[in-house]
């Protein structure tokens, strides 16, 4: 799939900044100022030693997509407890986490932070389609891993001019076609009007749906897009109303997920089954509105909610809910959010045990090639793997309703690679 226009146009609105970036740092001389020898000779060793590993991070700590920023904990938290217990590799893990408040801009100053300052191993989970999509150029020209980036846009998958930057979580248009799959199975004649994010996230996962769907009885009647400097979705979840569609697609952030949300328990007179993506699912997102008005809310995930009691004995559940009370303990463990931190962190550790050289290129080529690598976190039957010409991690998803004050999981997994083939670049 092609770079859509809203990457484009991130990519475009900080390029001099990158151009400059790289001039002055002469293509990485400055973060390149360490390398191996032996079988790994020339390779590159900033950040990492025999001791220690020095990971960065870039989340929206503050600003419209803050509820993102706890991710950062569930992250920290399972450093910590490798520390505690040895380190990966022997290596004791240091994690440096900055804020860019959602803002491309703002990403760039602290990728270069991070890569020319405190020279990290590698920039582990940049958050969001608009801030990877600002710093990817930048840490590519760096030669500096990008791995595991908090955004599903499937560009990060399709894309073959930035080795060093891999997504994690199932890209937006195999979430779609999960969606699209359970549809044309159970309403097979459904109404769709869409409520969607108006950059690269939300294009995607729409054009991902109307693909999926295309030759169906399927079809999205309405769609009404927001902009993240937007205070509110009222107008957009009014006009969407009018459609009297029967399913509505919630293609939001949290705080706009929680809008469209209330705006939907508001209006008695439209009764929509609500699907709500995955990136707006967590239950901190659900609670404010009110659990009573969000029965039957229909979403997808990949990895274990440590909210629902099927996983109350589950060895990593527990294991995950005693770190993140000992290294956290001002988070709430029940939060998805927090959840996904340790599942990608762990997926991270499982990745730098397959390096053949402890490089930031044999963490490149790491990621790149994964077979079937179970993560205890990730849900049964979903598991690890890319290869030369799949650099999608995860593809597989498993439908859940909200009933009562927890998501519960139907249907069986859905492995989009089996169901509807690779994702077209």
């Amino acid at each position: 799939m092609r770079k859509t226009t809203a990457l484009c146009t991130a990519a475009a609105a900080t390029a001099a900044l990158l151009a400059a970036s790289a001039c002055s740092s002469q293509r990485g001389q400055d973060a390149q100022d360490s390398a191996a020898g032996g079988a790994c000779k020339g390779q590159q060793t900033t950040g990492i030693t025999d001791k220690t590993i020095k990971l960065g991070g870039i989340y929206p700590l503050s600003g419209p997509a803050s509820a993102y920023g706890t991710i950062s904990k569930g992250v920290a938290a399972y450093f910590s407890y490798v520390n505690d217990k040895g380190g990966i590799d022997g290596r004791k893990v240091e994690f440096v986490v900055r804020d860019d408040g959602y803002q491309p801009p703002k990403a760039v100053e602290e990728a270069r932070r991070l890569v020319e300052r405190e020279k990290v191993f590698a920039v582990f989970q940049s958050l969001g389609t608009p801030s990877t999509a600002a710093v990817w150029d930048y840490l590519n020209q760096q030669k500096v891993p990008q791995p595991f980036v908090a955004t599903g846009a499937s560009v990060w998958g399709t894309d073959d001019k930035h080795p060093w930057t891999i997504g994690w979580q199932p890209n937006y248009v195999s979430e779609a076609r999960v969606y699209a799959k359970y549809l044309k199975d159970a309403r097979p004649d459904a109404k769709v009007a869409v409520l969607y994010q108006n950059d690269d996230f939300g294009k995607d996962l729409l054009g991902g749906f109307k693909q999926a769907v295309a030759g169906s009885g399927v079809k999205v009647v309405a769609e009404e897009s927001y902009e993240v400097t937007d205070p509110s979705v009222s107008a957009q979840m009014t006009s969407l109303a009018r459609s009297k569609a029967d399913v509505l697609l919630d293609i939001t952030t949290p705080k706009f997920g929680s809008q469209a949300l209330a705006a939907d328990a508001r209006n008695t007179r439209w009764n929509p089954l609500h699907i709500v993506n995955n990136v707006a699912s967590s239950t901190a997102v659900l609670k404010p509105v009110g659990f009573k008005n969000v029965q039957g809310v229909v979403s997808a995930t990949y990895f274990k909610d440590p909210a629902d009691p099927q996983w109350a004995d589950d060895p990593e559940v527990k294991t995950y809910k005693e770190a993140l009370h000992k290294y956290a303990p001002d988070s709430d463990p029940a939060n998805q959010f927090n959840a996904y931190g340790w599942a990608v962190a762990s997926s991270l550790h499982k990745a730098l045990d397959t390096m053949k050289c402890p490089t930031r290129e044999g963490l490149r080529d790491a990621v790149r090639n994964l077979r079937d690598v179970k993560v205890d976190m990730l849900l049964p039957g979903v598991t690890l793997s890319t290869g030369p010409h799949d650099a999608f991690p995860l593809e597989t998803m498993q439908l859940m309703q909200f009933k009562g004050e927890r998501w519960q999981l139907f249907g069986k997994p859905v492995d989009t690679r089996k169901e509807f083939g690779p994702v077209a670049k």
